[in-house]
Formats: structure tokens, sequence, C-alpha cells
């Protein structure tokens, strides 16, 4: 659906879109306030816990929604676009939808229910996506983008209650409040605090640059989000929950987790380093001609999302051992060095802000890995030398696919991007099997036990 809205919408609609990411990442970070994580963390929630939770969540977005309607207008001028205001007012709603499913949401996730999840999430997209096609069709320019949005997070609200089963009751217990609160306001601050500075590029690229430009940056980082979403943010979900069970035992969790990095980084990093040699057919293709001018910053961003999972889940590992306040101090530091960054990159262009995360995000992992290694016996020095090979094996099949791509570019853009990406994983997965990477063994093992 996404790429069908693609052929038919300007750059300019994206960018636009775009320029309120910030704004939107703050307030949900605000609506979750970390509560949802104390939810799927605690062993014994009862209904009096998810309904303190949820009544909370749903006053807080509320209050976020009527703030930003009243700033609509400031952020309008501070881009320069008018139409912002009449879109922050109808666009922001989806953080109250958002609000109304996520303690169902956080059940069915405590519960790894992931059929459920399925069953909401596939019949919202695609109605959303039949939604956003029909109004673009008709000259909806950014509209189209917001009404489906908006429509597909409205939906998605609806199916939860619909196939949840569970139902609020209308009670707020303080001391629950207290708890959940306790544990999660810290991991609010530090989501703020990652938020404001995760679309800070975006919001460096609305101001400075032309519109245009921050819609190729913010196609070329969703179209990045599509293998990190479908392989890493999937394992995500199970991996906290799983990890909560098993807390307390600490040698069971850092083999559960050295076994989720590298899954995690066996399947993501040849898809999005192929993907990233091939960008331009690849945008080409999908995308039609005029998203071209996107492949270059593409290519930077799956770089940052091959890293992405190799500092996420050791925060993930501070999350279920309680230690938010690290997790909270960890992200005030991390913040100094892309002030810094950010200072330099007005005059420096996007390429510097690119540049900027890749350098960032290897920080974070060692920053991340530093702490949580400490906590579970496996230090950052383990997860480096257990990840190489997999990084050795993506490298060979990547100068593979460069050499394919040089030889055949005269070729179509279909043909091009299937033989190359089918010769790549063939001689990925077969270098793979015949070094014996643990990987590779892990799975051999899990179907001979089929």
């Amino acid at each position: 659906m996404s790429i069908i809205l693609a052929r038919i919408l300007a750059p300019e609609d994206y960018g636009l879109l775009g320029m309120l990411a910030i704004f939107m990442a703050i307030g949900q970070s605000l609506v979750n306030s970390g509560m949802t994580s104390s939810l799927i963390r605690t062993a014994e929630a009862t209904d009096a816990d998810y309904s303190t939770v949820f009544w909370l969540n749903l006053l807080i977005s509320s209050a976020i929604y009527l703030v930003l309607c009243l700033v609509a207008p400031w952020i309008a001028d501070f881009y320069d676009q008018e139409i912002l205001t009449p879109i922050v007012r109808v666009y922001c709603l989806s953080l109250i939808f958002s609000a109304l499913s996520m303690v169902q949401k956080a059940r069915l996730i405590k519960k790894m229910d992931f059929k459920t999840q399925m069953l909401v999430s596939i019949p919202s997209l695609l109605i959303s996506g039949v939604v956003g096609i029909f109004m673009a069709k008709n000259g909806g320019g950014v509209w189209a983008l917001v009404w489906m949005n908006l429509c597909q997070i409205s939906l998605n609200s609806l199916f939860f209650w619909i196939h949840s089963g569970w139902r609020p009751q209308f009670t707020v217990q303080k001391d629950l409040l207290k708890r959940h609160f306790g544990f999660g306001y810290k991991l609010t601050f530090a989501g703020i605090l990652e938020s404001v500075f995760r679309n800070s590029y975006q919001l460096m690229i609305g101001k400075f640059f032309p519109v245009a430009d921050l819609g190729y940056y913010t196609k070329a980082d969703n179209l990045k989000q599509l293998p990190v979403q479908n392989i890493s943010t999937a394992i995500d979900s199970v991996t906290f929950p799983l990890f909560s069970k098993i807390q307390n035992e600490d040698e069971r969790l850092r083999n559960a987790y050295k076994i989720v990095m590298q899954q995690v980084l066996f399947w993501l990093a040849p898809t999005l380093t192929f993907a990233g040699v091939l960008a331009e057919p690849i945008f080409g293709f999908l995308l039609s001609e005029k998203w071209i001018p996107a492949a270059p910053y593409f290519q930077v961003l799956c770089v940052i999302g091959i890293l992405y999972p190799l500092h996420s889940y050791n925060i993930n590992i501070l999350k279920v051992k309680g230690r938010t306040d690290l997790i909270l101090y960890l992200e005030i530091f991390k913040k100094i060095p892309l002030i810094i960054g950010l200072w330099f990159a007005i005059s420096q262009g996007i390429f510097f802000l690119l540049y900027l995360q890749v350098g960032l995000n290897i920080l974070y992992f060692f920053l991340n890995s530093a702490y949580s290694g400490r906590m579970i016996g496996y230090s950052t020095g383990q997860q480096v030398r257990d990840l190489f090979p997999i990084f050795i094996m993506v490298v060979l099949a990547g100068g593979l696919v460069l050499g394919l791509y040089t030889y055949l570019n005269a070729w179509s853009y279909f043909p091009l991007i299937c033989i190359c990406f089918l010769s790549g994983f063939v001689f990925y997965l077969l270098s793979s099997f015949l070094f014996n990477l643990e990987p590779i063994l892990f799975i051999k093992k899990e179907l001979l036990k089929k």
C-alpha cells in the first residue's frame, strides 16, 4: 500500500508529515508513560493493574492532544507551512486512539499471543491503505497520508477491543499507580529524550532544507524500517516478555539474549546490506524514478538499521532487571555528543546528519552493552566476538552483490534486483553452513527437534 501511495504522491507530501515526527514521538512517549512495560514485566498483573494504567494513559493522551491543538499554529510558523495547523489537529487524534488499546496490546504481548495481534494488524493495514490510495488518487495530497494513518490506528484500537476480550474496570488504585509509575516514569523521560533527539534529524532537515529533501529522507527511513520492523521489531516484541519471565536466572537470560541477537543480525544484516547496494534500482522499481534521489539517504540509513538491534536489546536487559534509572542516565549522557553534532550539522548538510547517526549508534551499542553485560555476565567484547563471524559473511556476500550489480547494471530493474538478491543470499547461506556459524547450527538443531 505504501509503495502505491509513494508512486502517486509527491516527496513534499511526505516531507510535511515528517515535520510532525518529533511531536508525535514525544506525545507517544508521554502517553505510554513506560507503564505498559511495567505491566508486561509484572509477573502477576491483575485487572486492577490493567485498569489503573488504562485510565491514566487515556487521561494523559487527551491532555497531550489538547496541548498540541493549542500549539499547532506555532508549529506551522516554525516551519513556515500554514497547512500544518489543521494537519496537527487531525493527525494527533491518533494519540487518543492509540491510548485506547495500549493495555489490550500489552496483555497480548505478555501472553505472547501473536496470532491475535496479526488478526488486528492485517485488516487495519489493508483497510487504511485502501482509504489512503483512494484519497491520493482523488488529489488528497498529504491528507491521504494523514487519514490513512489515523484510520489505521483507530481500526487497530477497535480490533484490539474486539479480539482481546478485556474491558477496563472503573477503578484507579493509588498503590498500583505509584508502583507502575515508579517503574515507568524514568522510562518516560528516557523515551522523551530518545524521541526528541532521534527525530531531531527530521526537525533540522525540515527547518533548514527544502521540504522535498525531508520527503526523500522520510521515505528512505520508512523503507529501511520494513526489514527492521518485520525482523527486529517482531522479535523484540517476543524478547521483552520472554526475558521478563527469566529475569532472575542470569545464565538462561544470557543464553536467550545471545541467541536472539545472533538470529536477528543473521537475517537483518544481509537483507539491509543487499538493499543498500541495490538502492537505486529498488527505489526506481518500487517507487518510480522521482524517488531515486532518496537512494543515497537509504544506503546510510541501512547501516543504522543493522546497528539498531545491537543497542536496543541491551536496553531490554536493563528493563527486565528493573534498572530504569540506568536507562535514563544513559539517555542523558548519550545526548551530549548528539547536541554537539547537531550544532555543526546546520552548515555541513544532510549527509553529515546521516553519518552522525551511524557514529552515534555505534557509541550507543558500546555504552548500553557495557552496563547490561555486567548484569548477566555477557561483556561487550563477548558480544562482539559472537557477532563478528556474521558480519564477515555479510561483507563477503555484500561484495558479491556489488560485483554483480556493477556487471549487470544495464539490465532492467526487476531482473537485476532478483538476480543480485538471490545470488547474495545463496552465497551467504551456503558459506554460513560450510563454516558452521552459530545461527545456522541453532536452526539445524531446532529443525532436528521438530
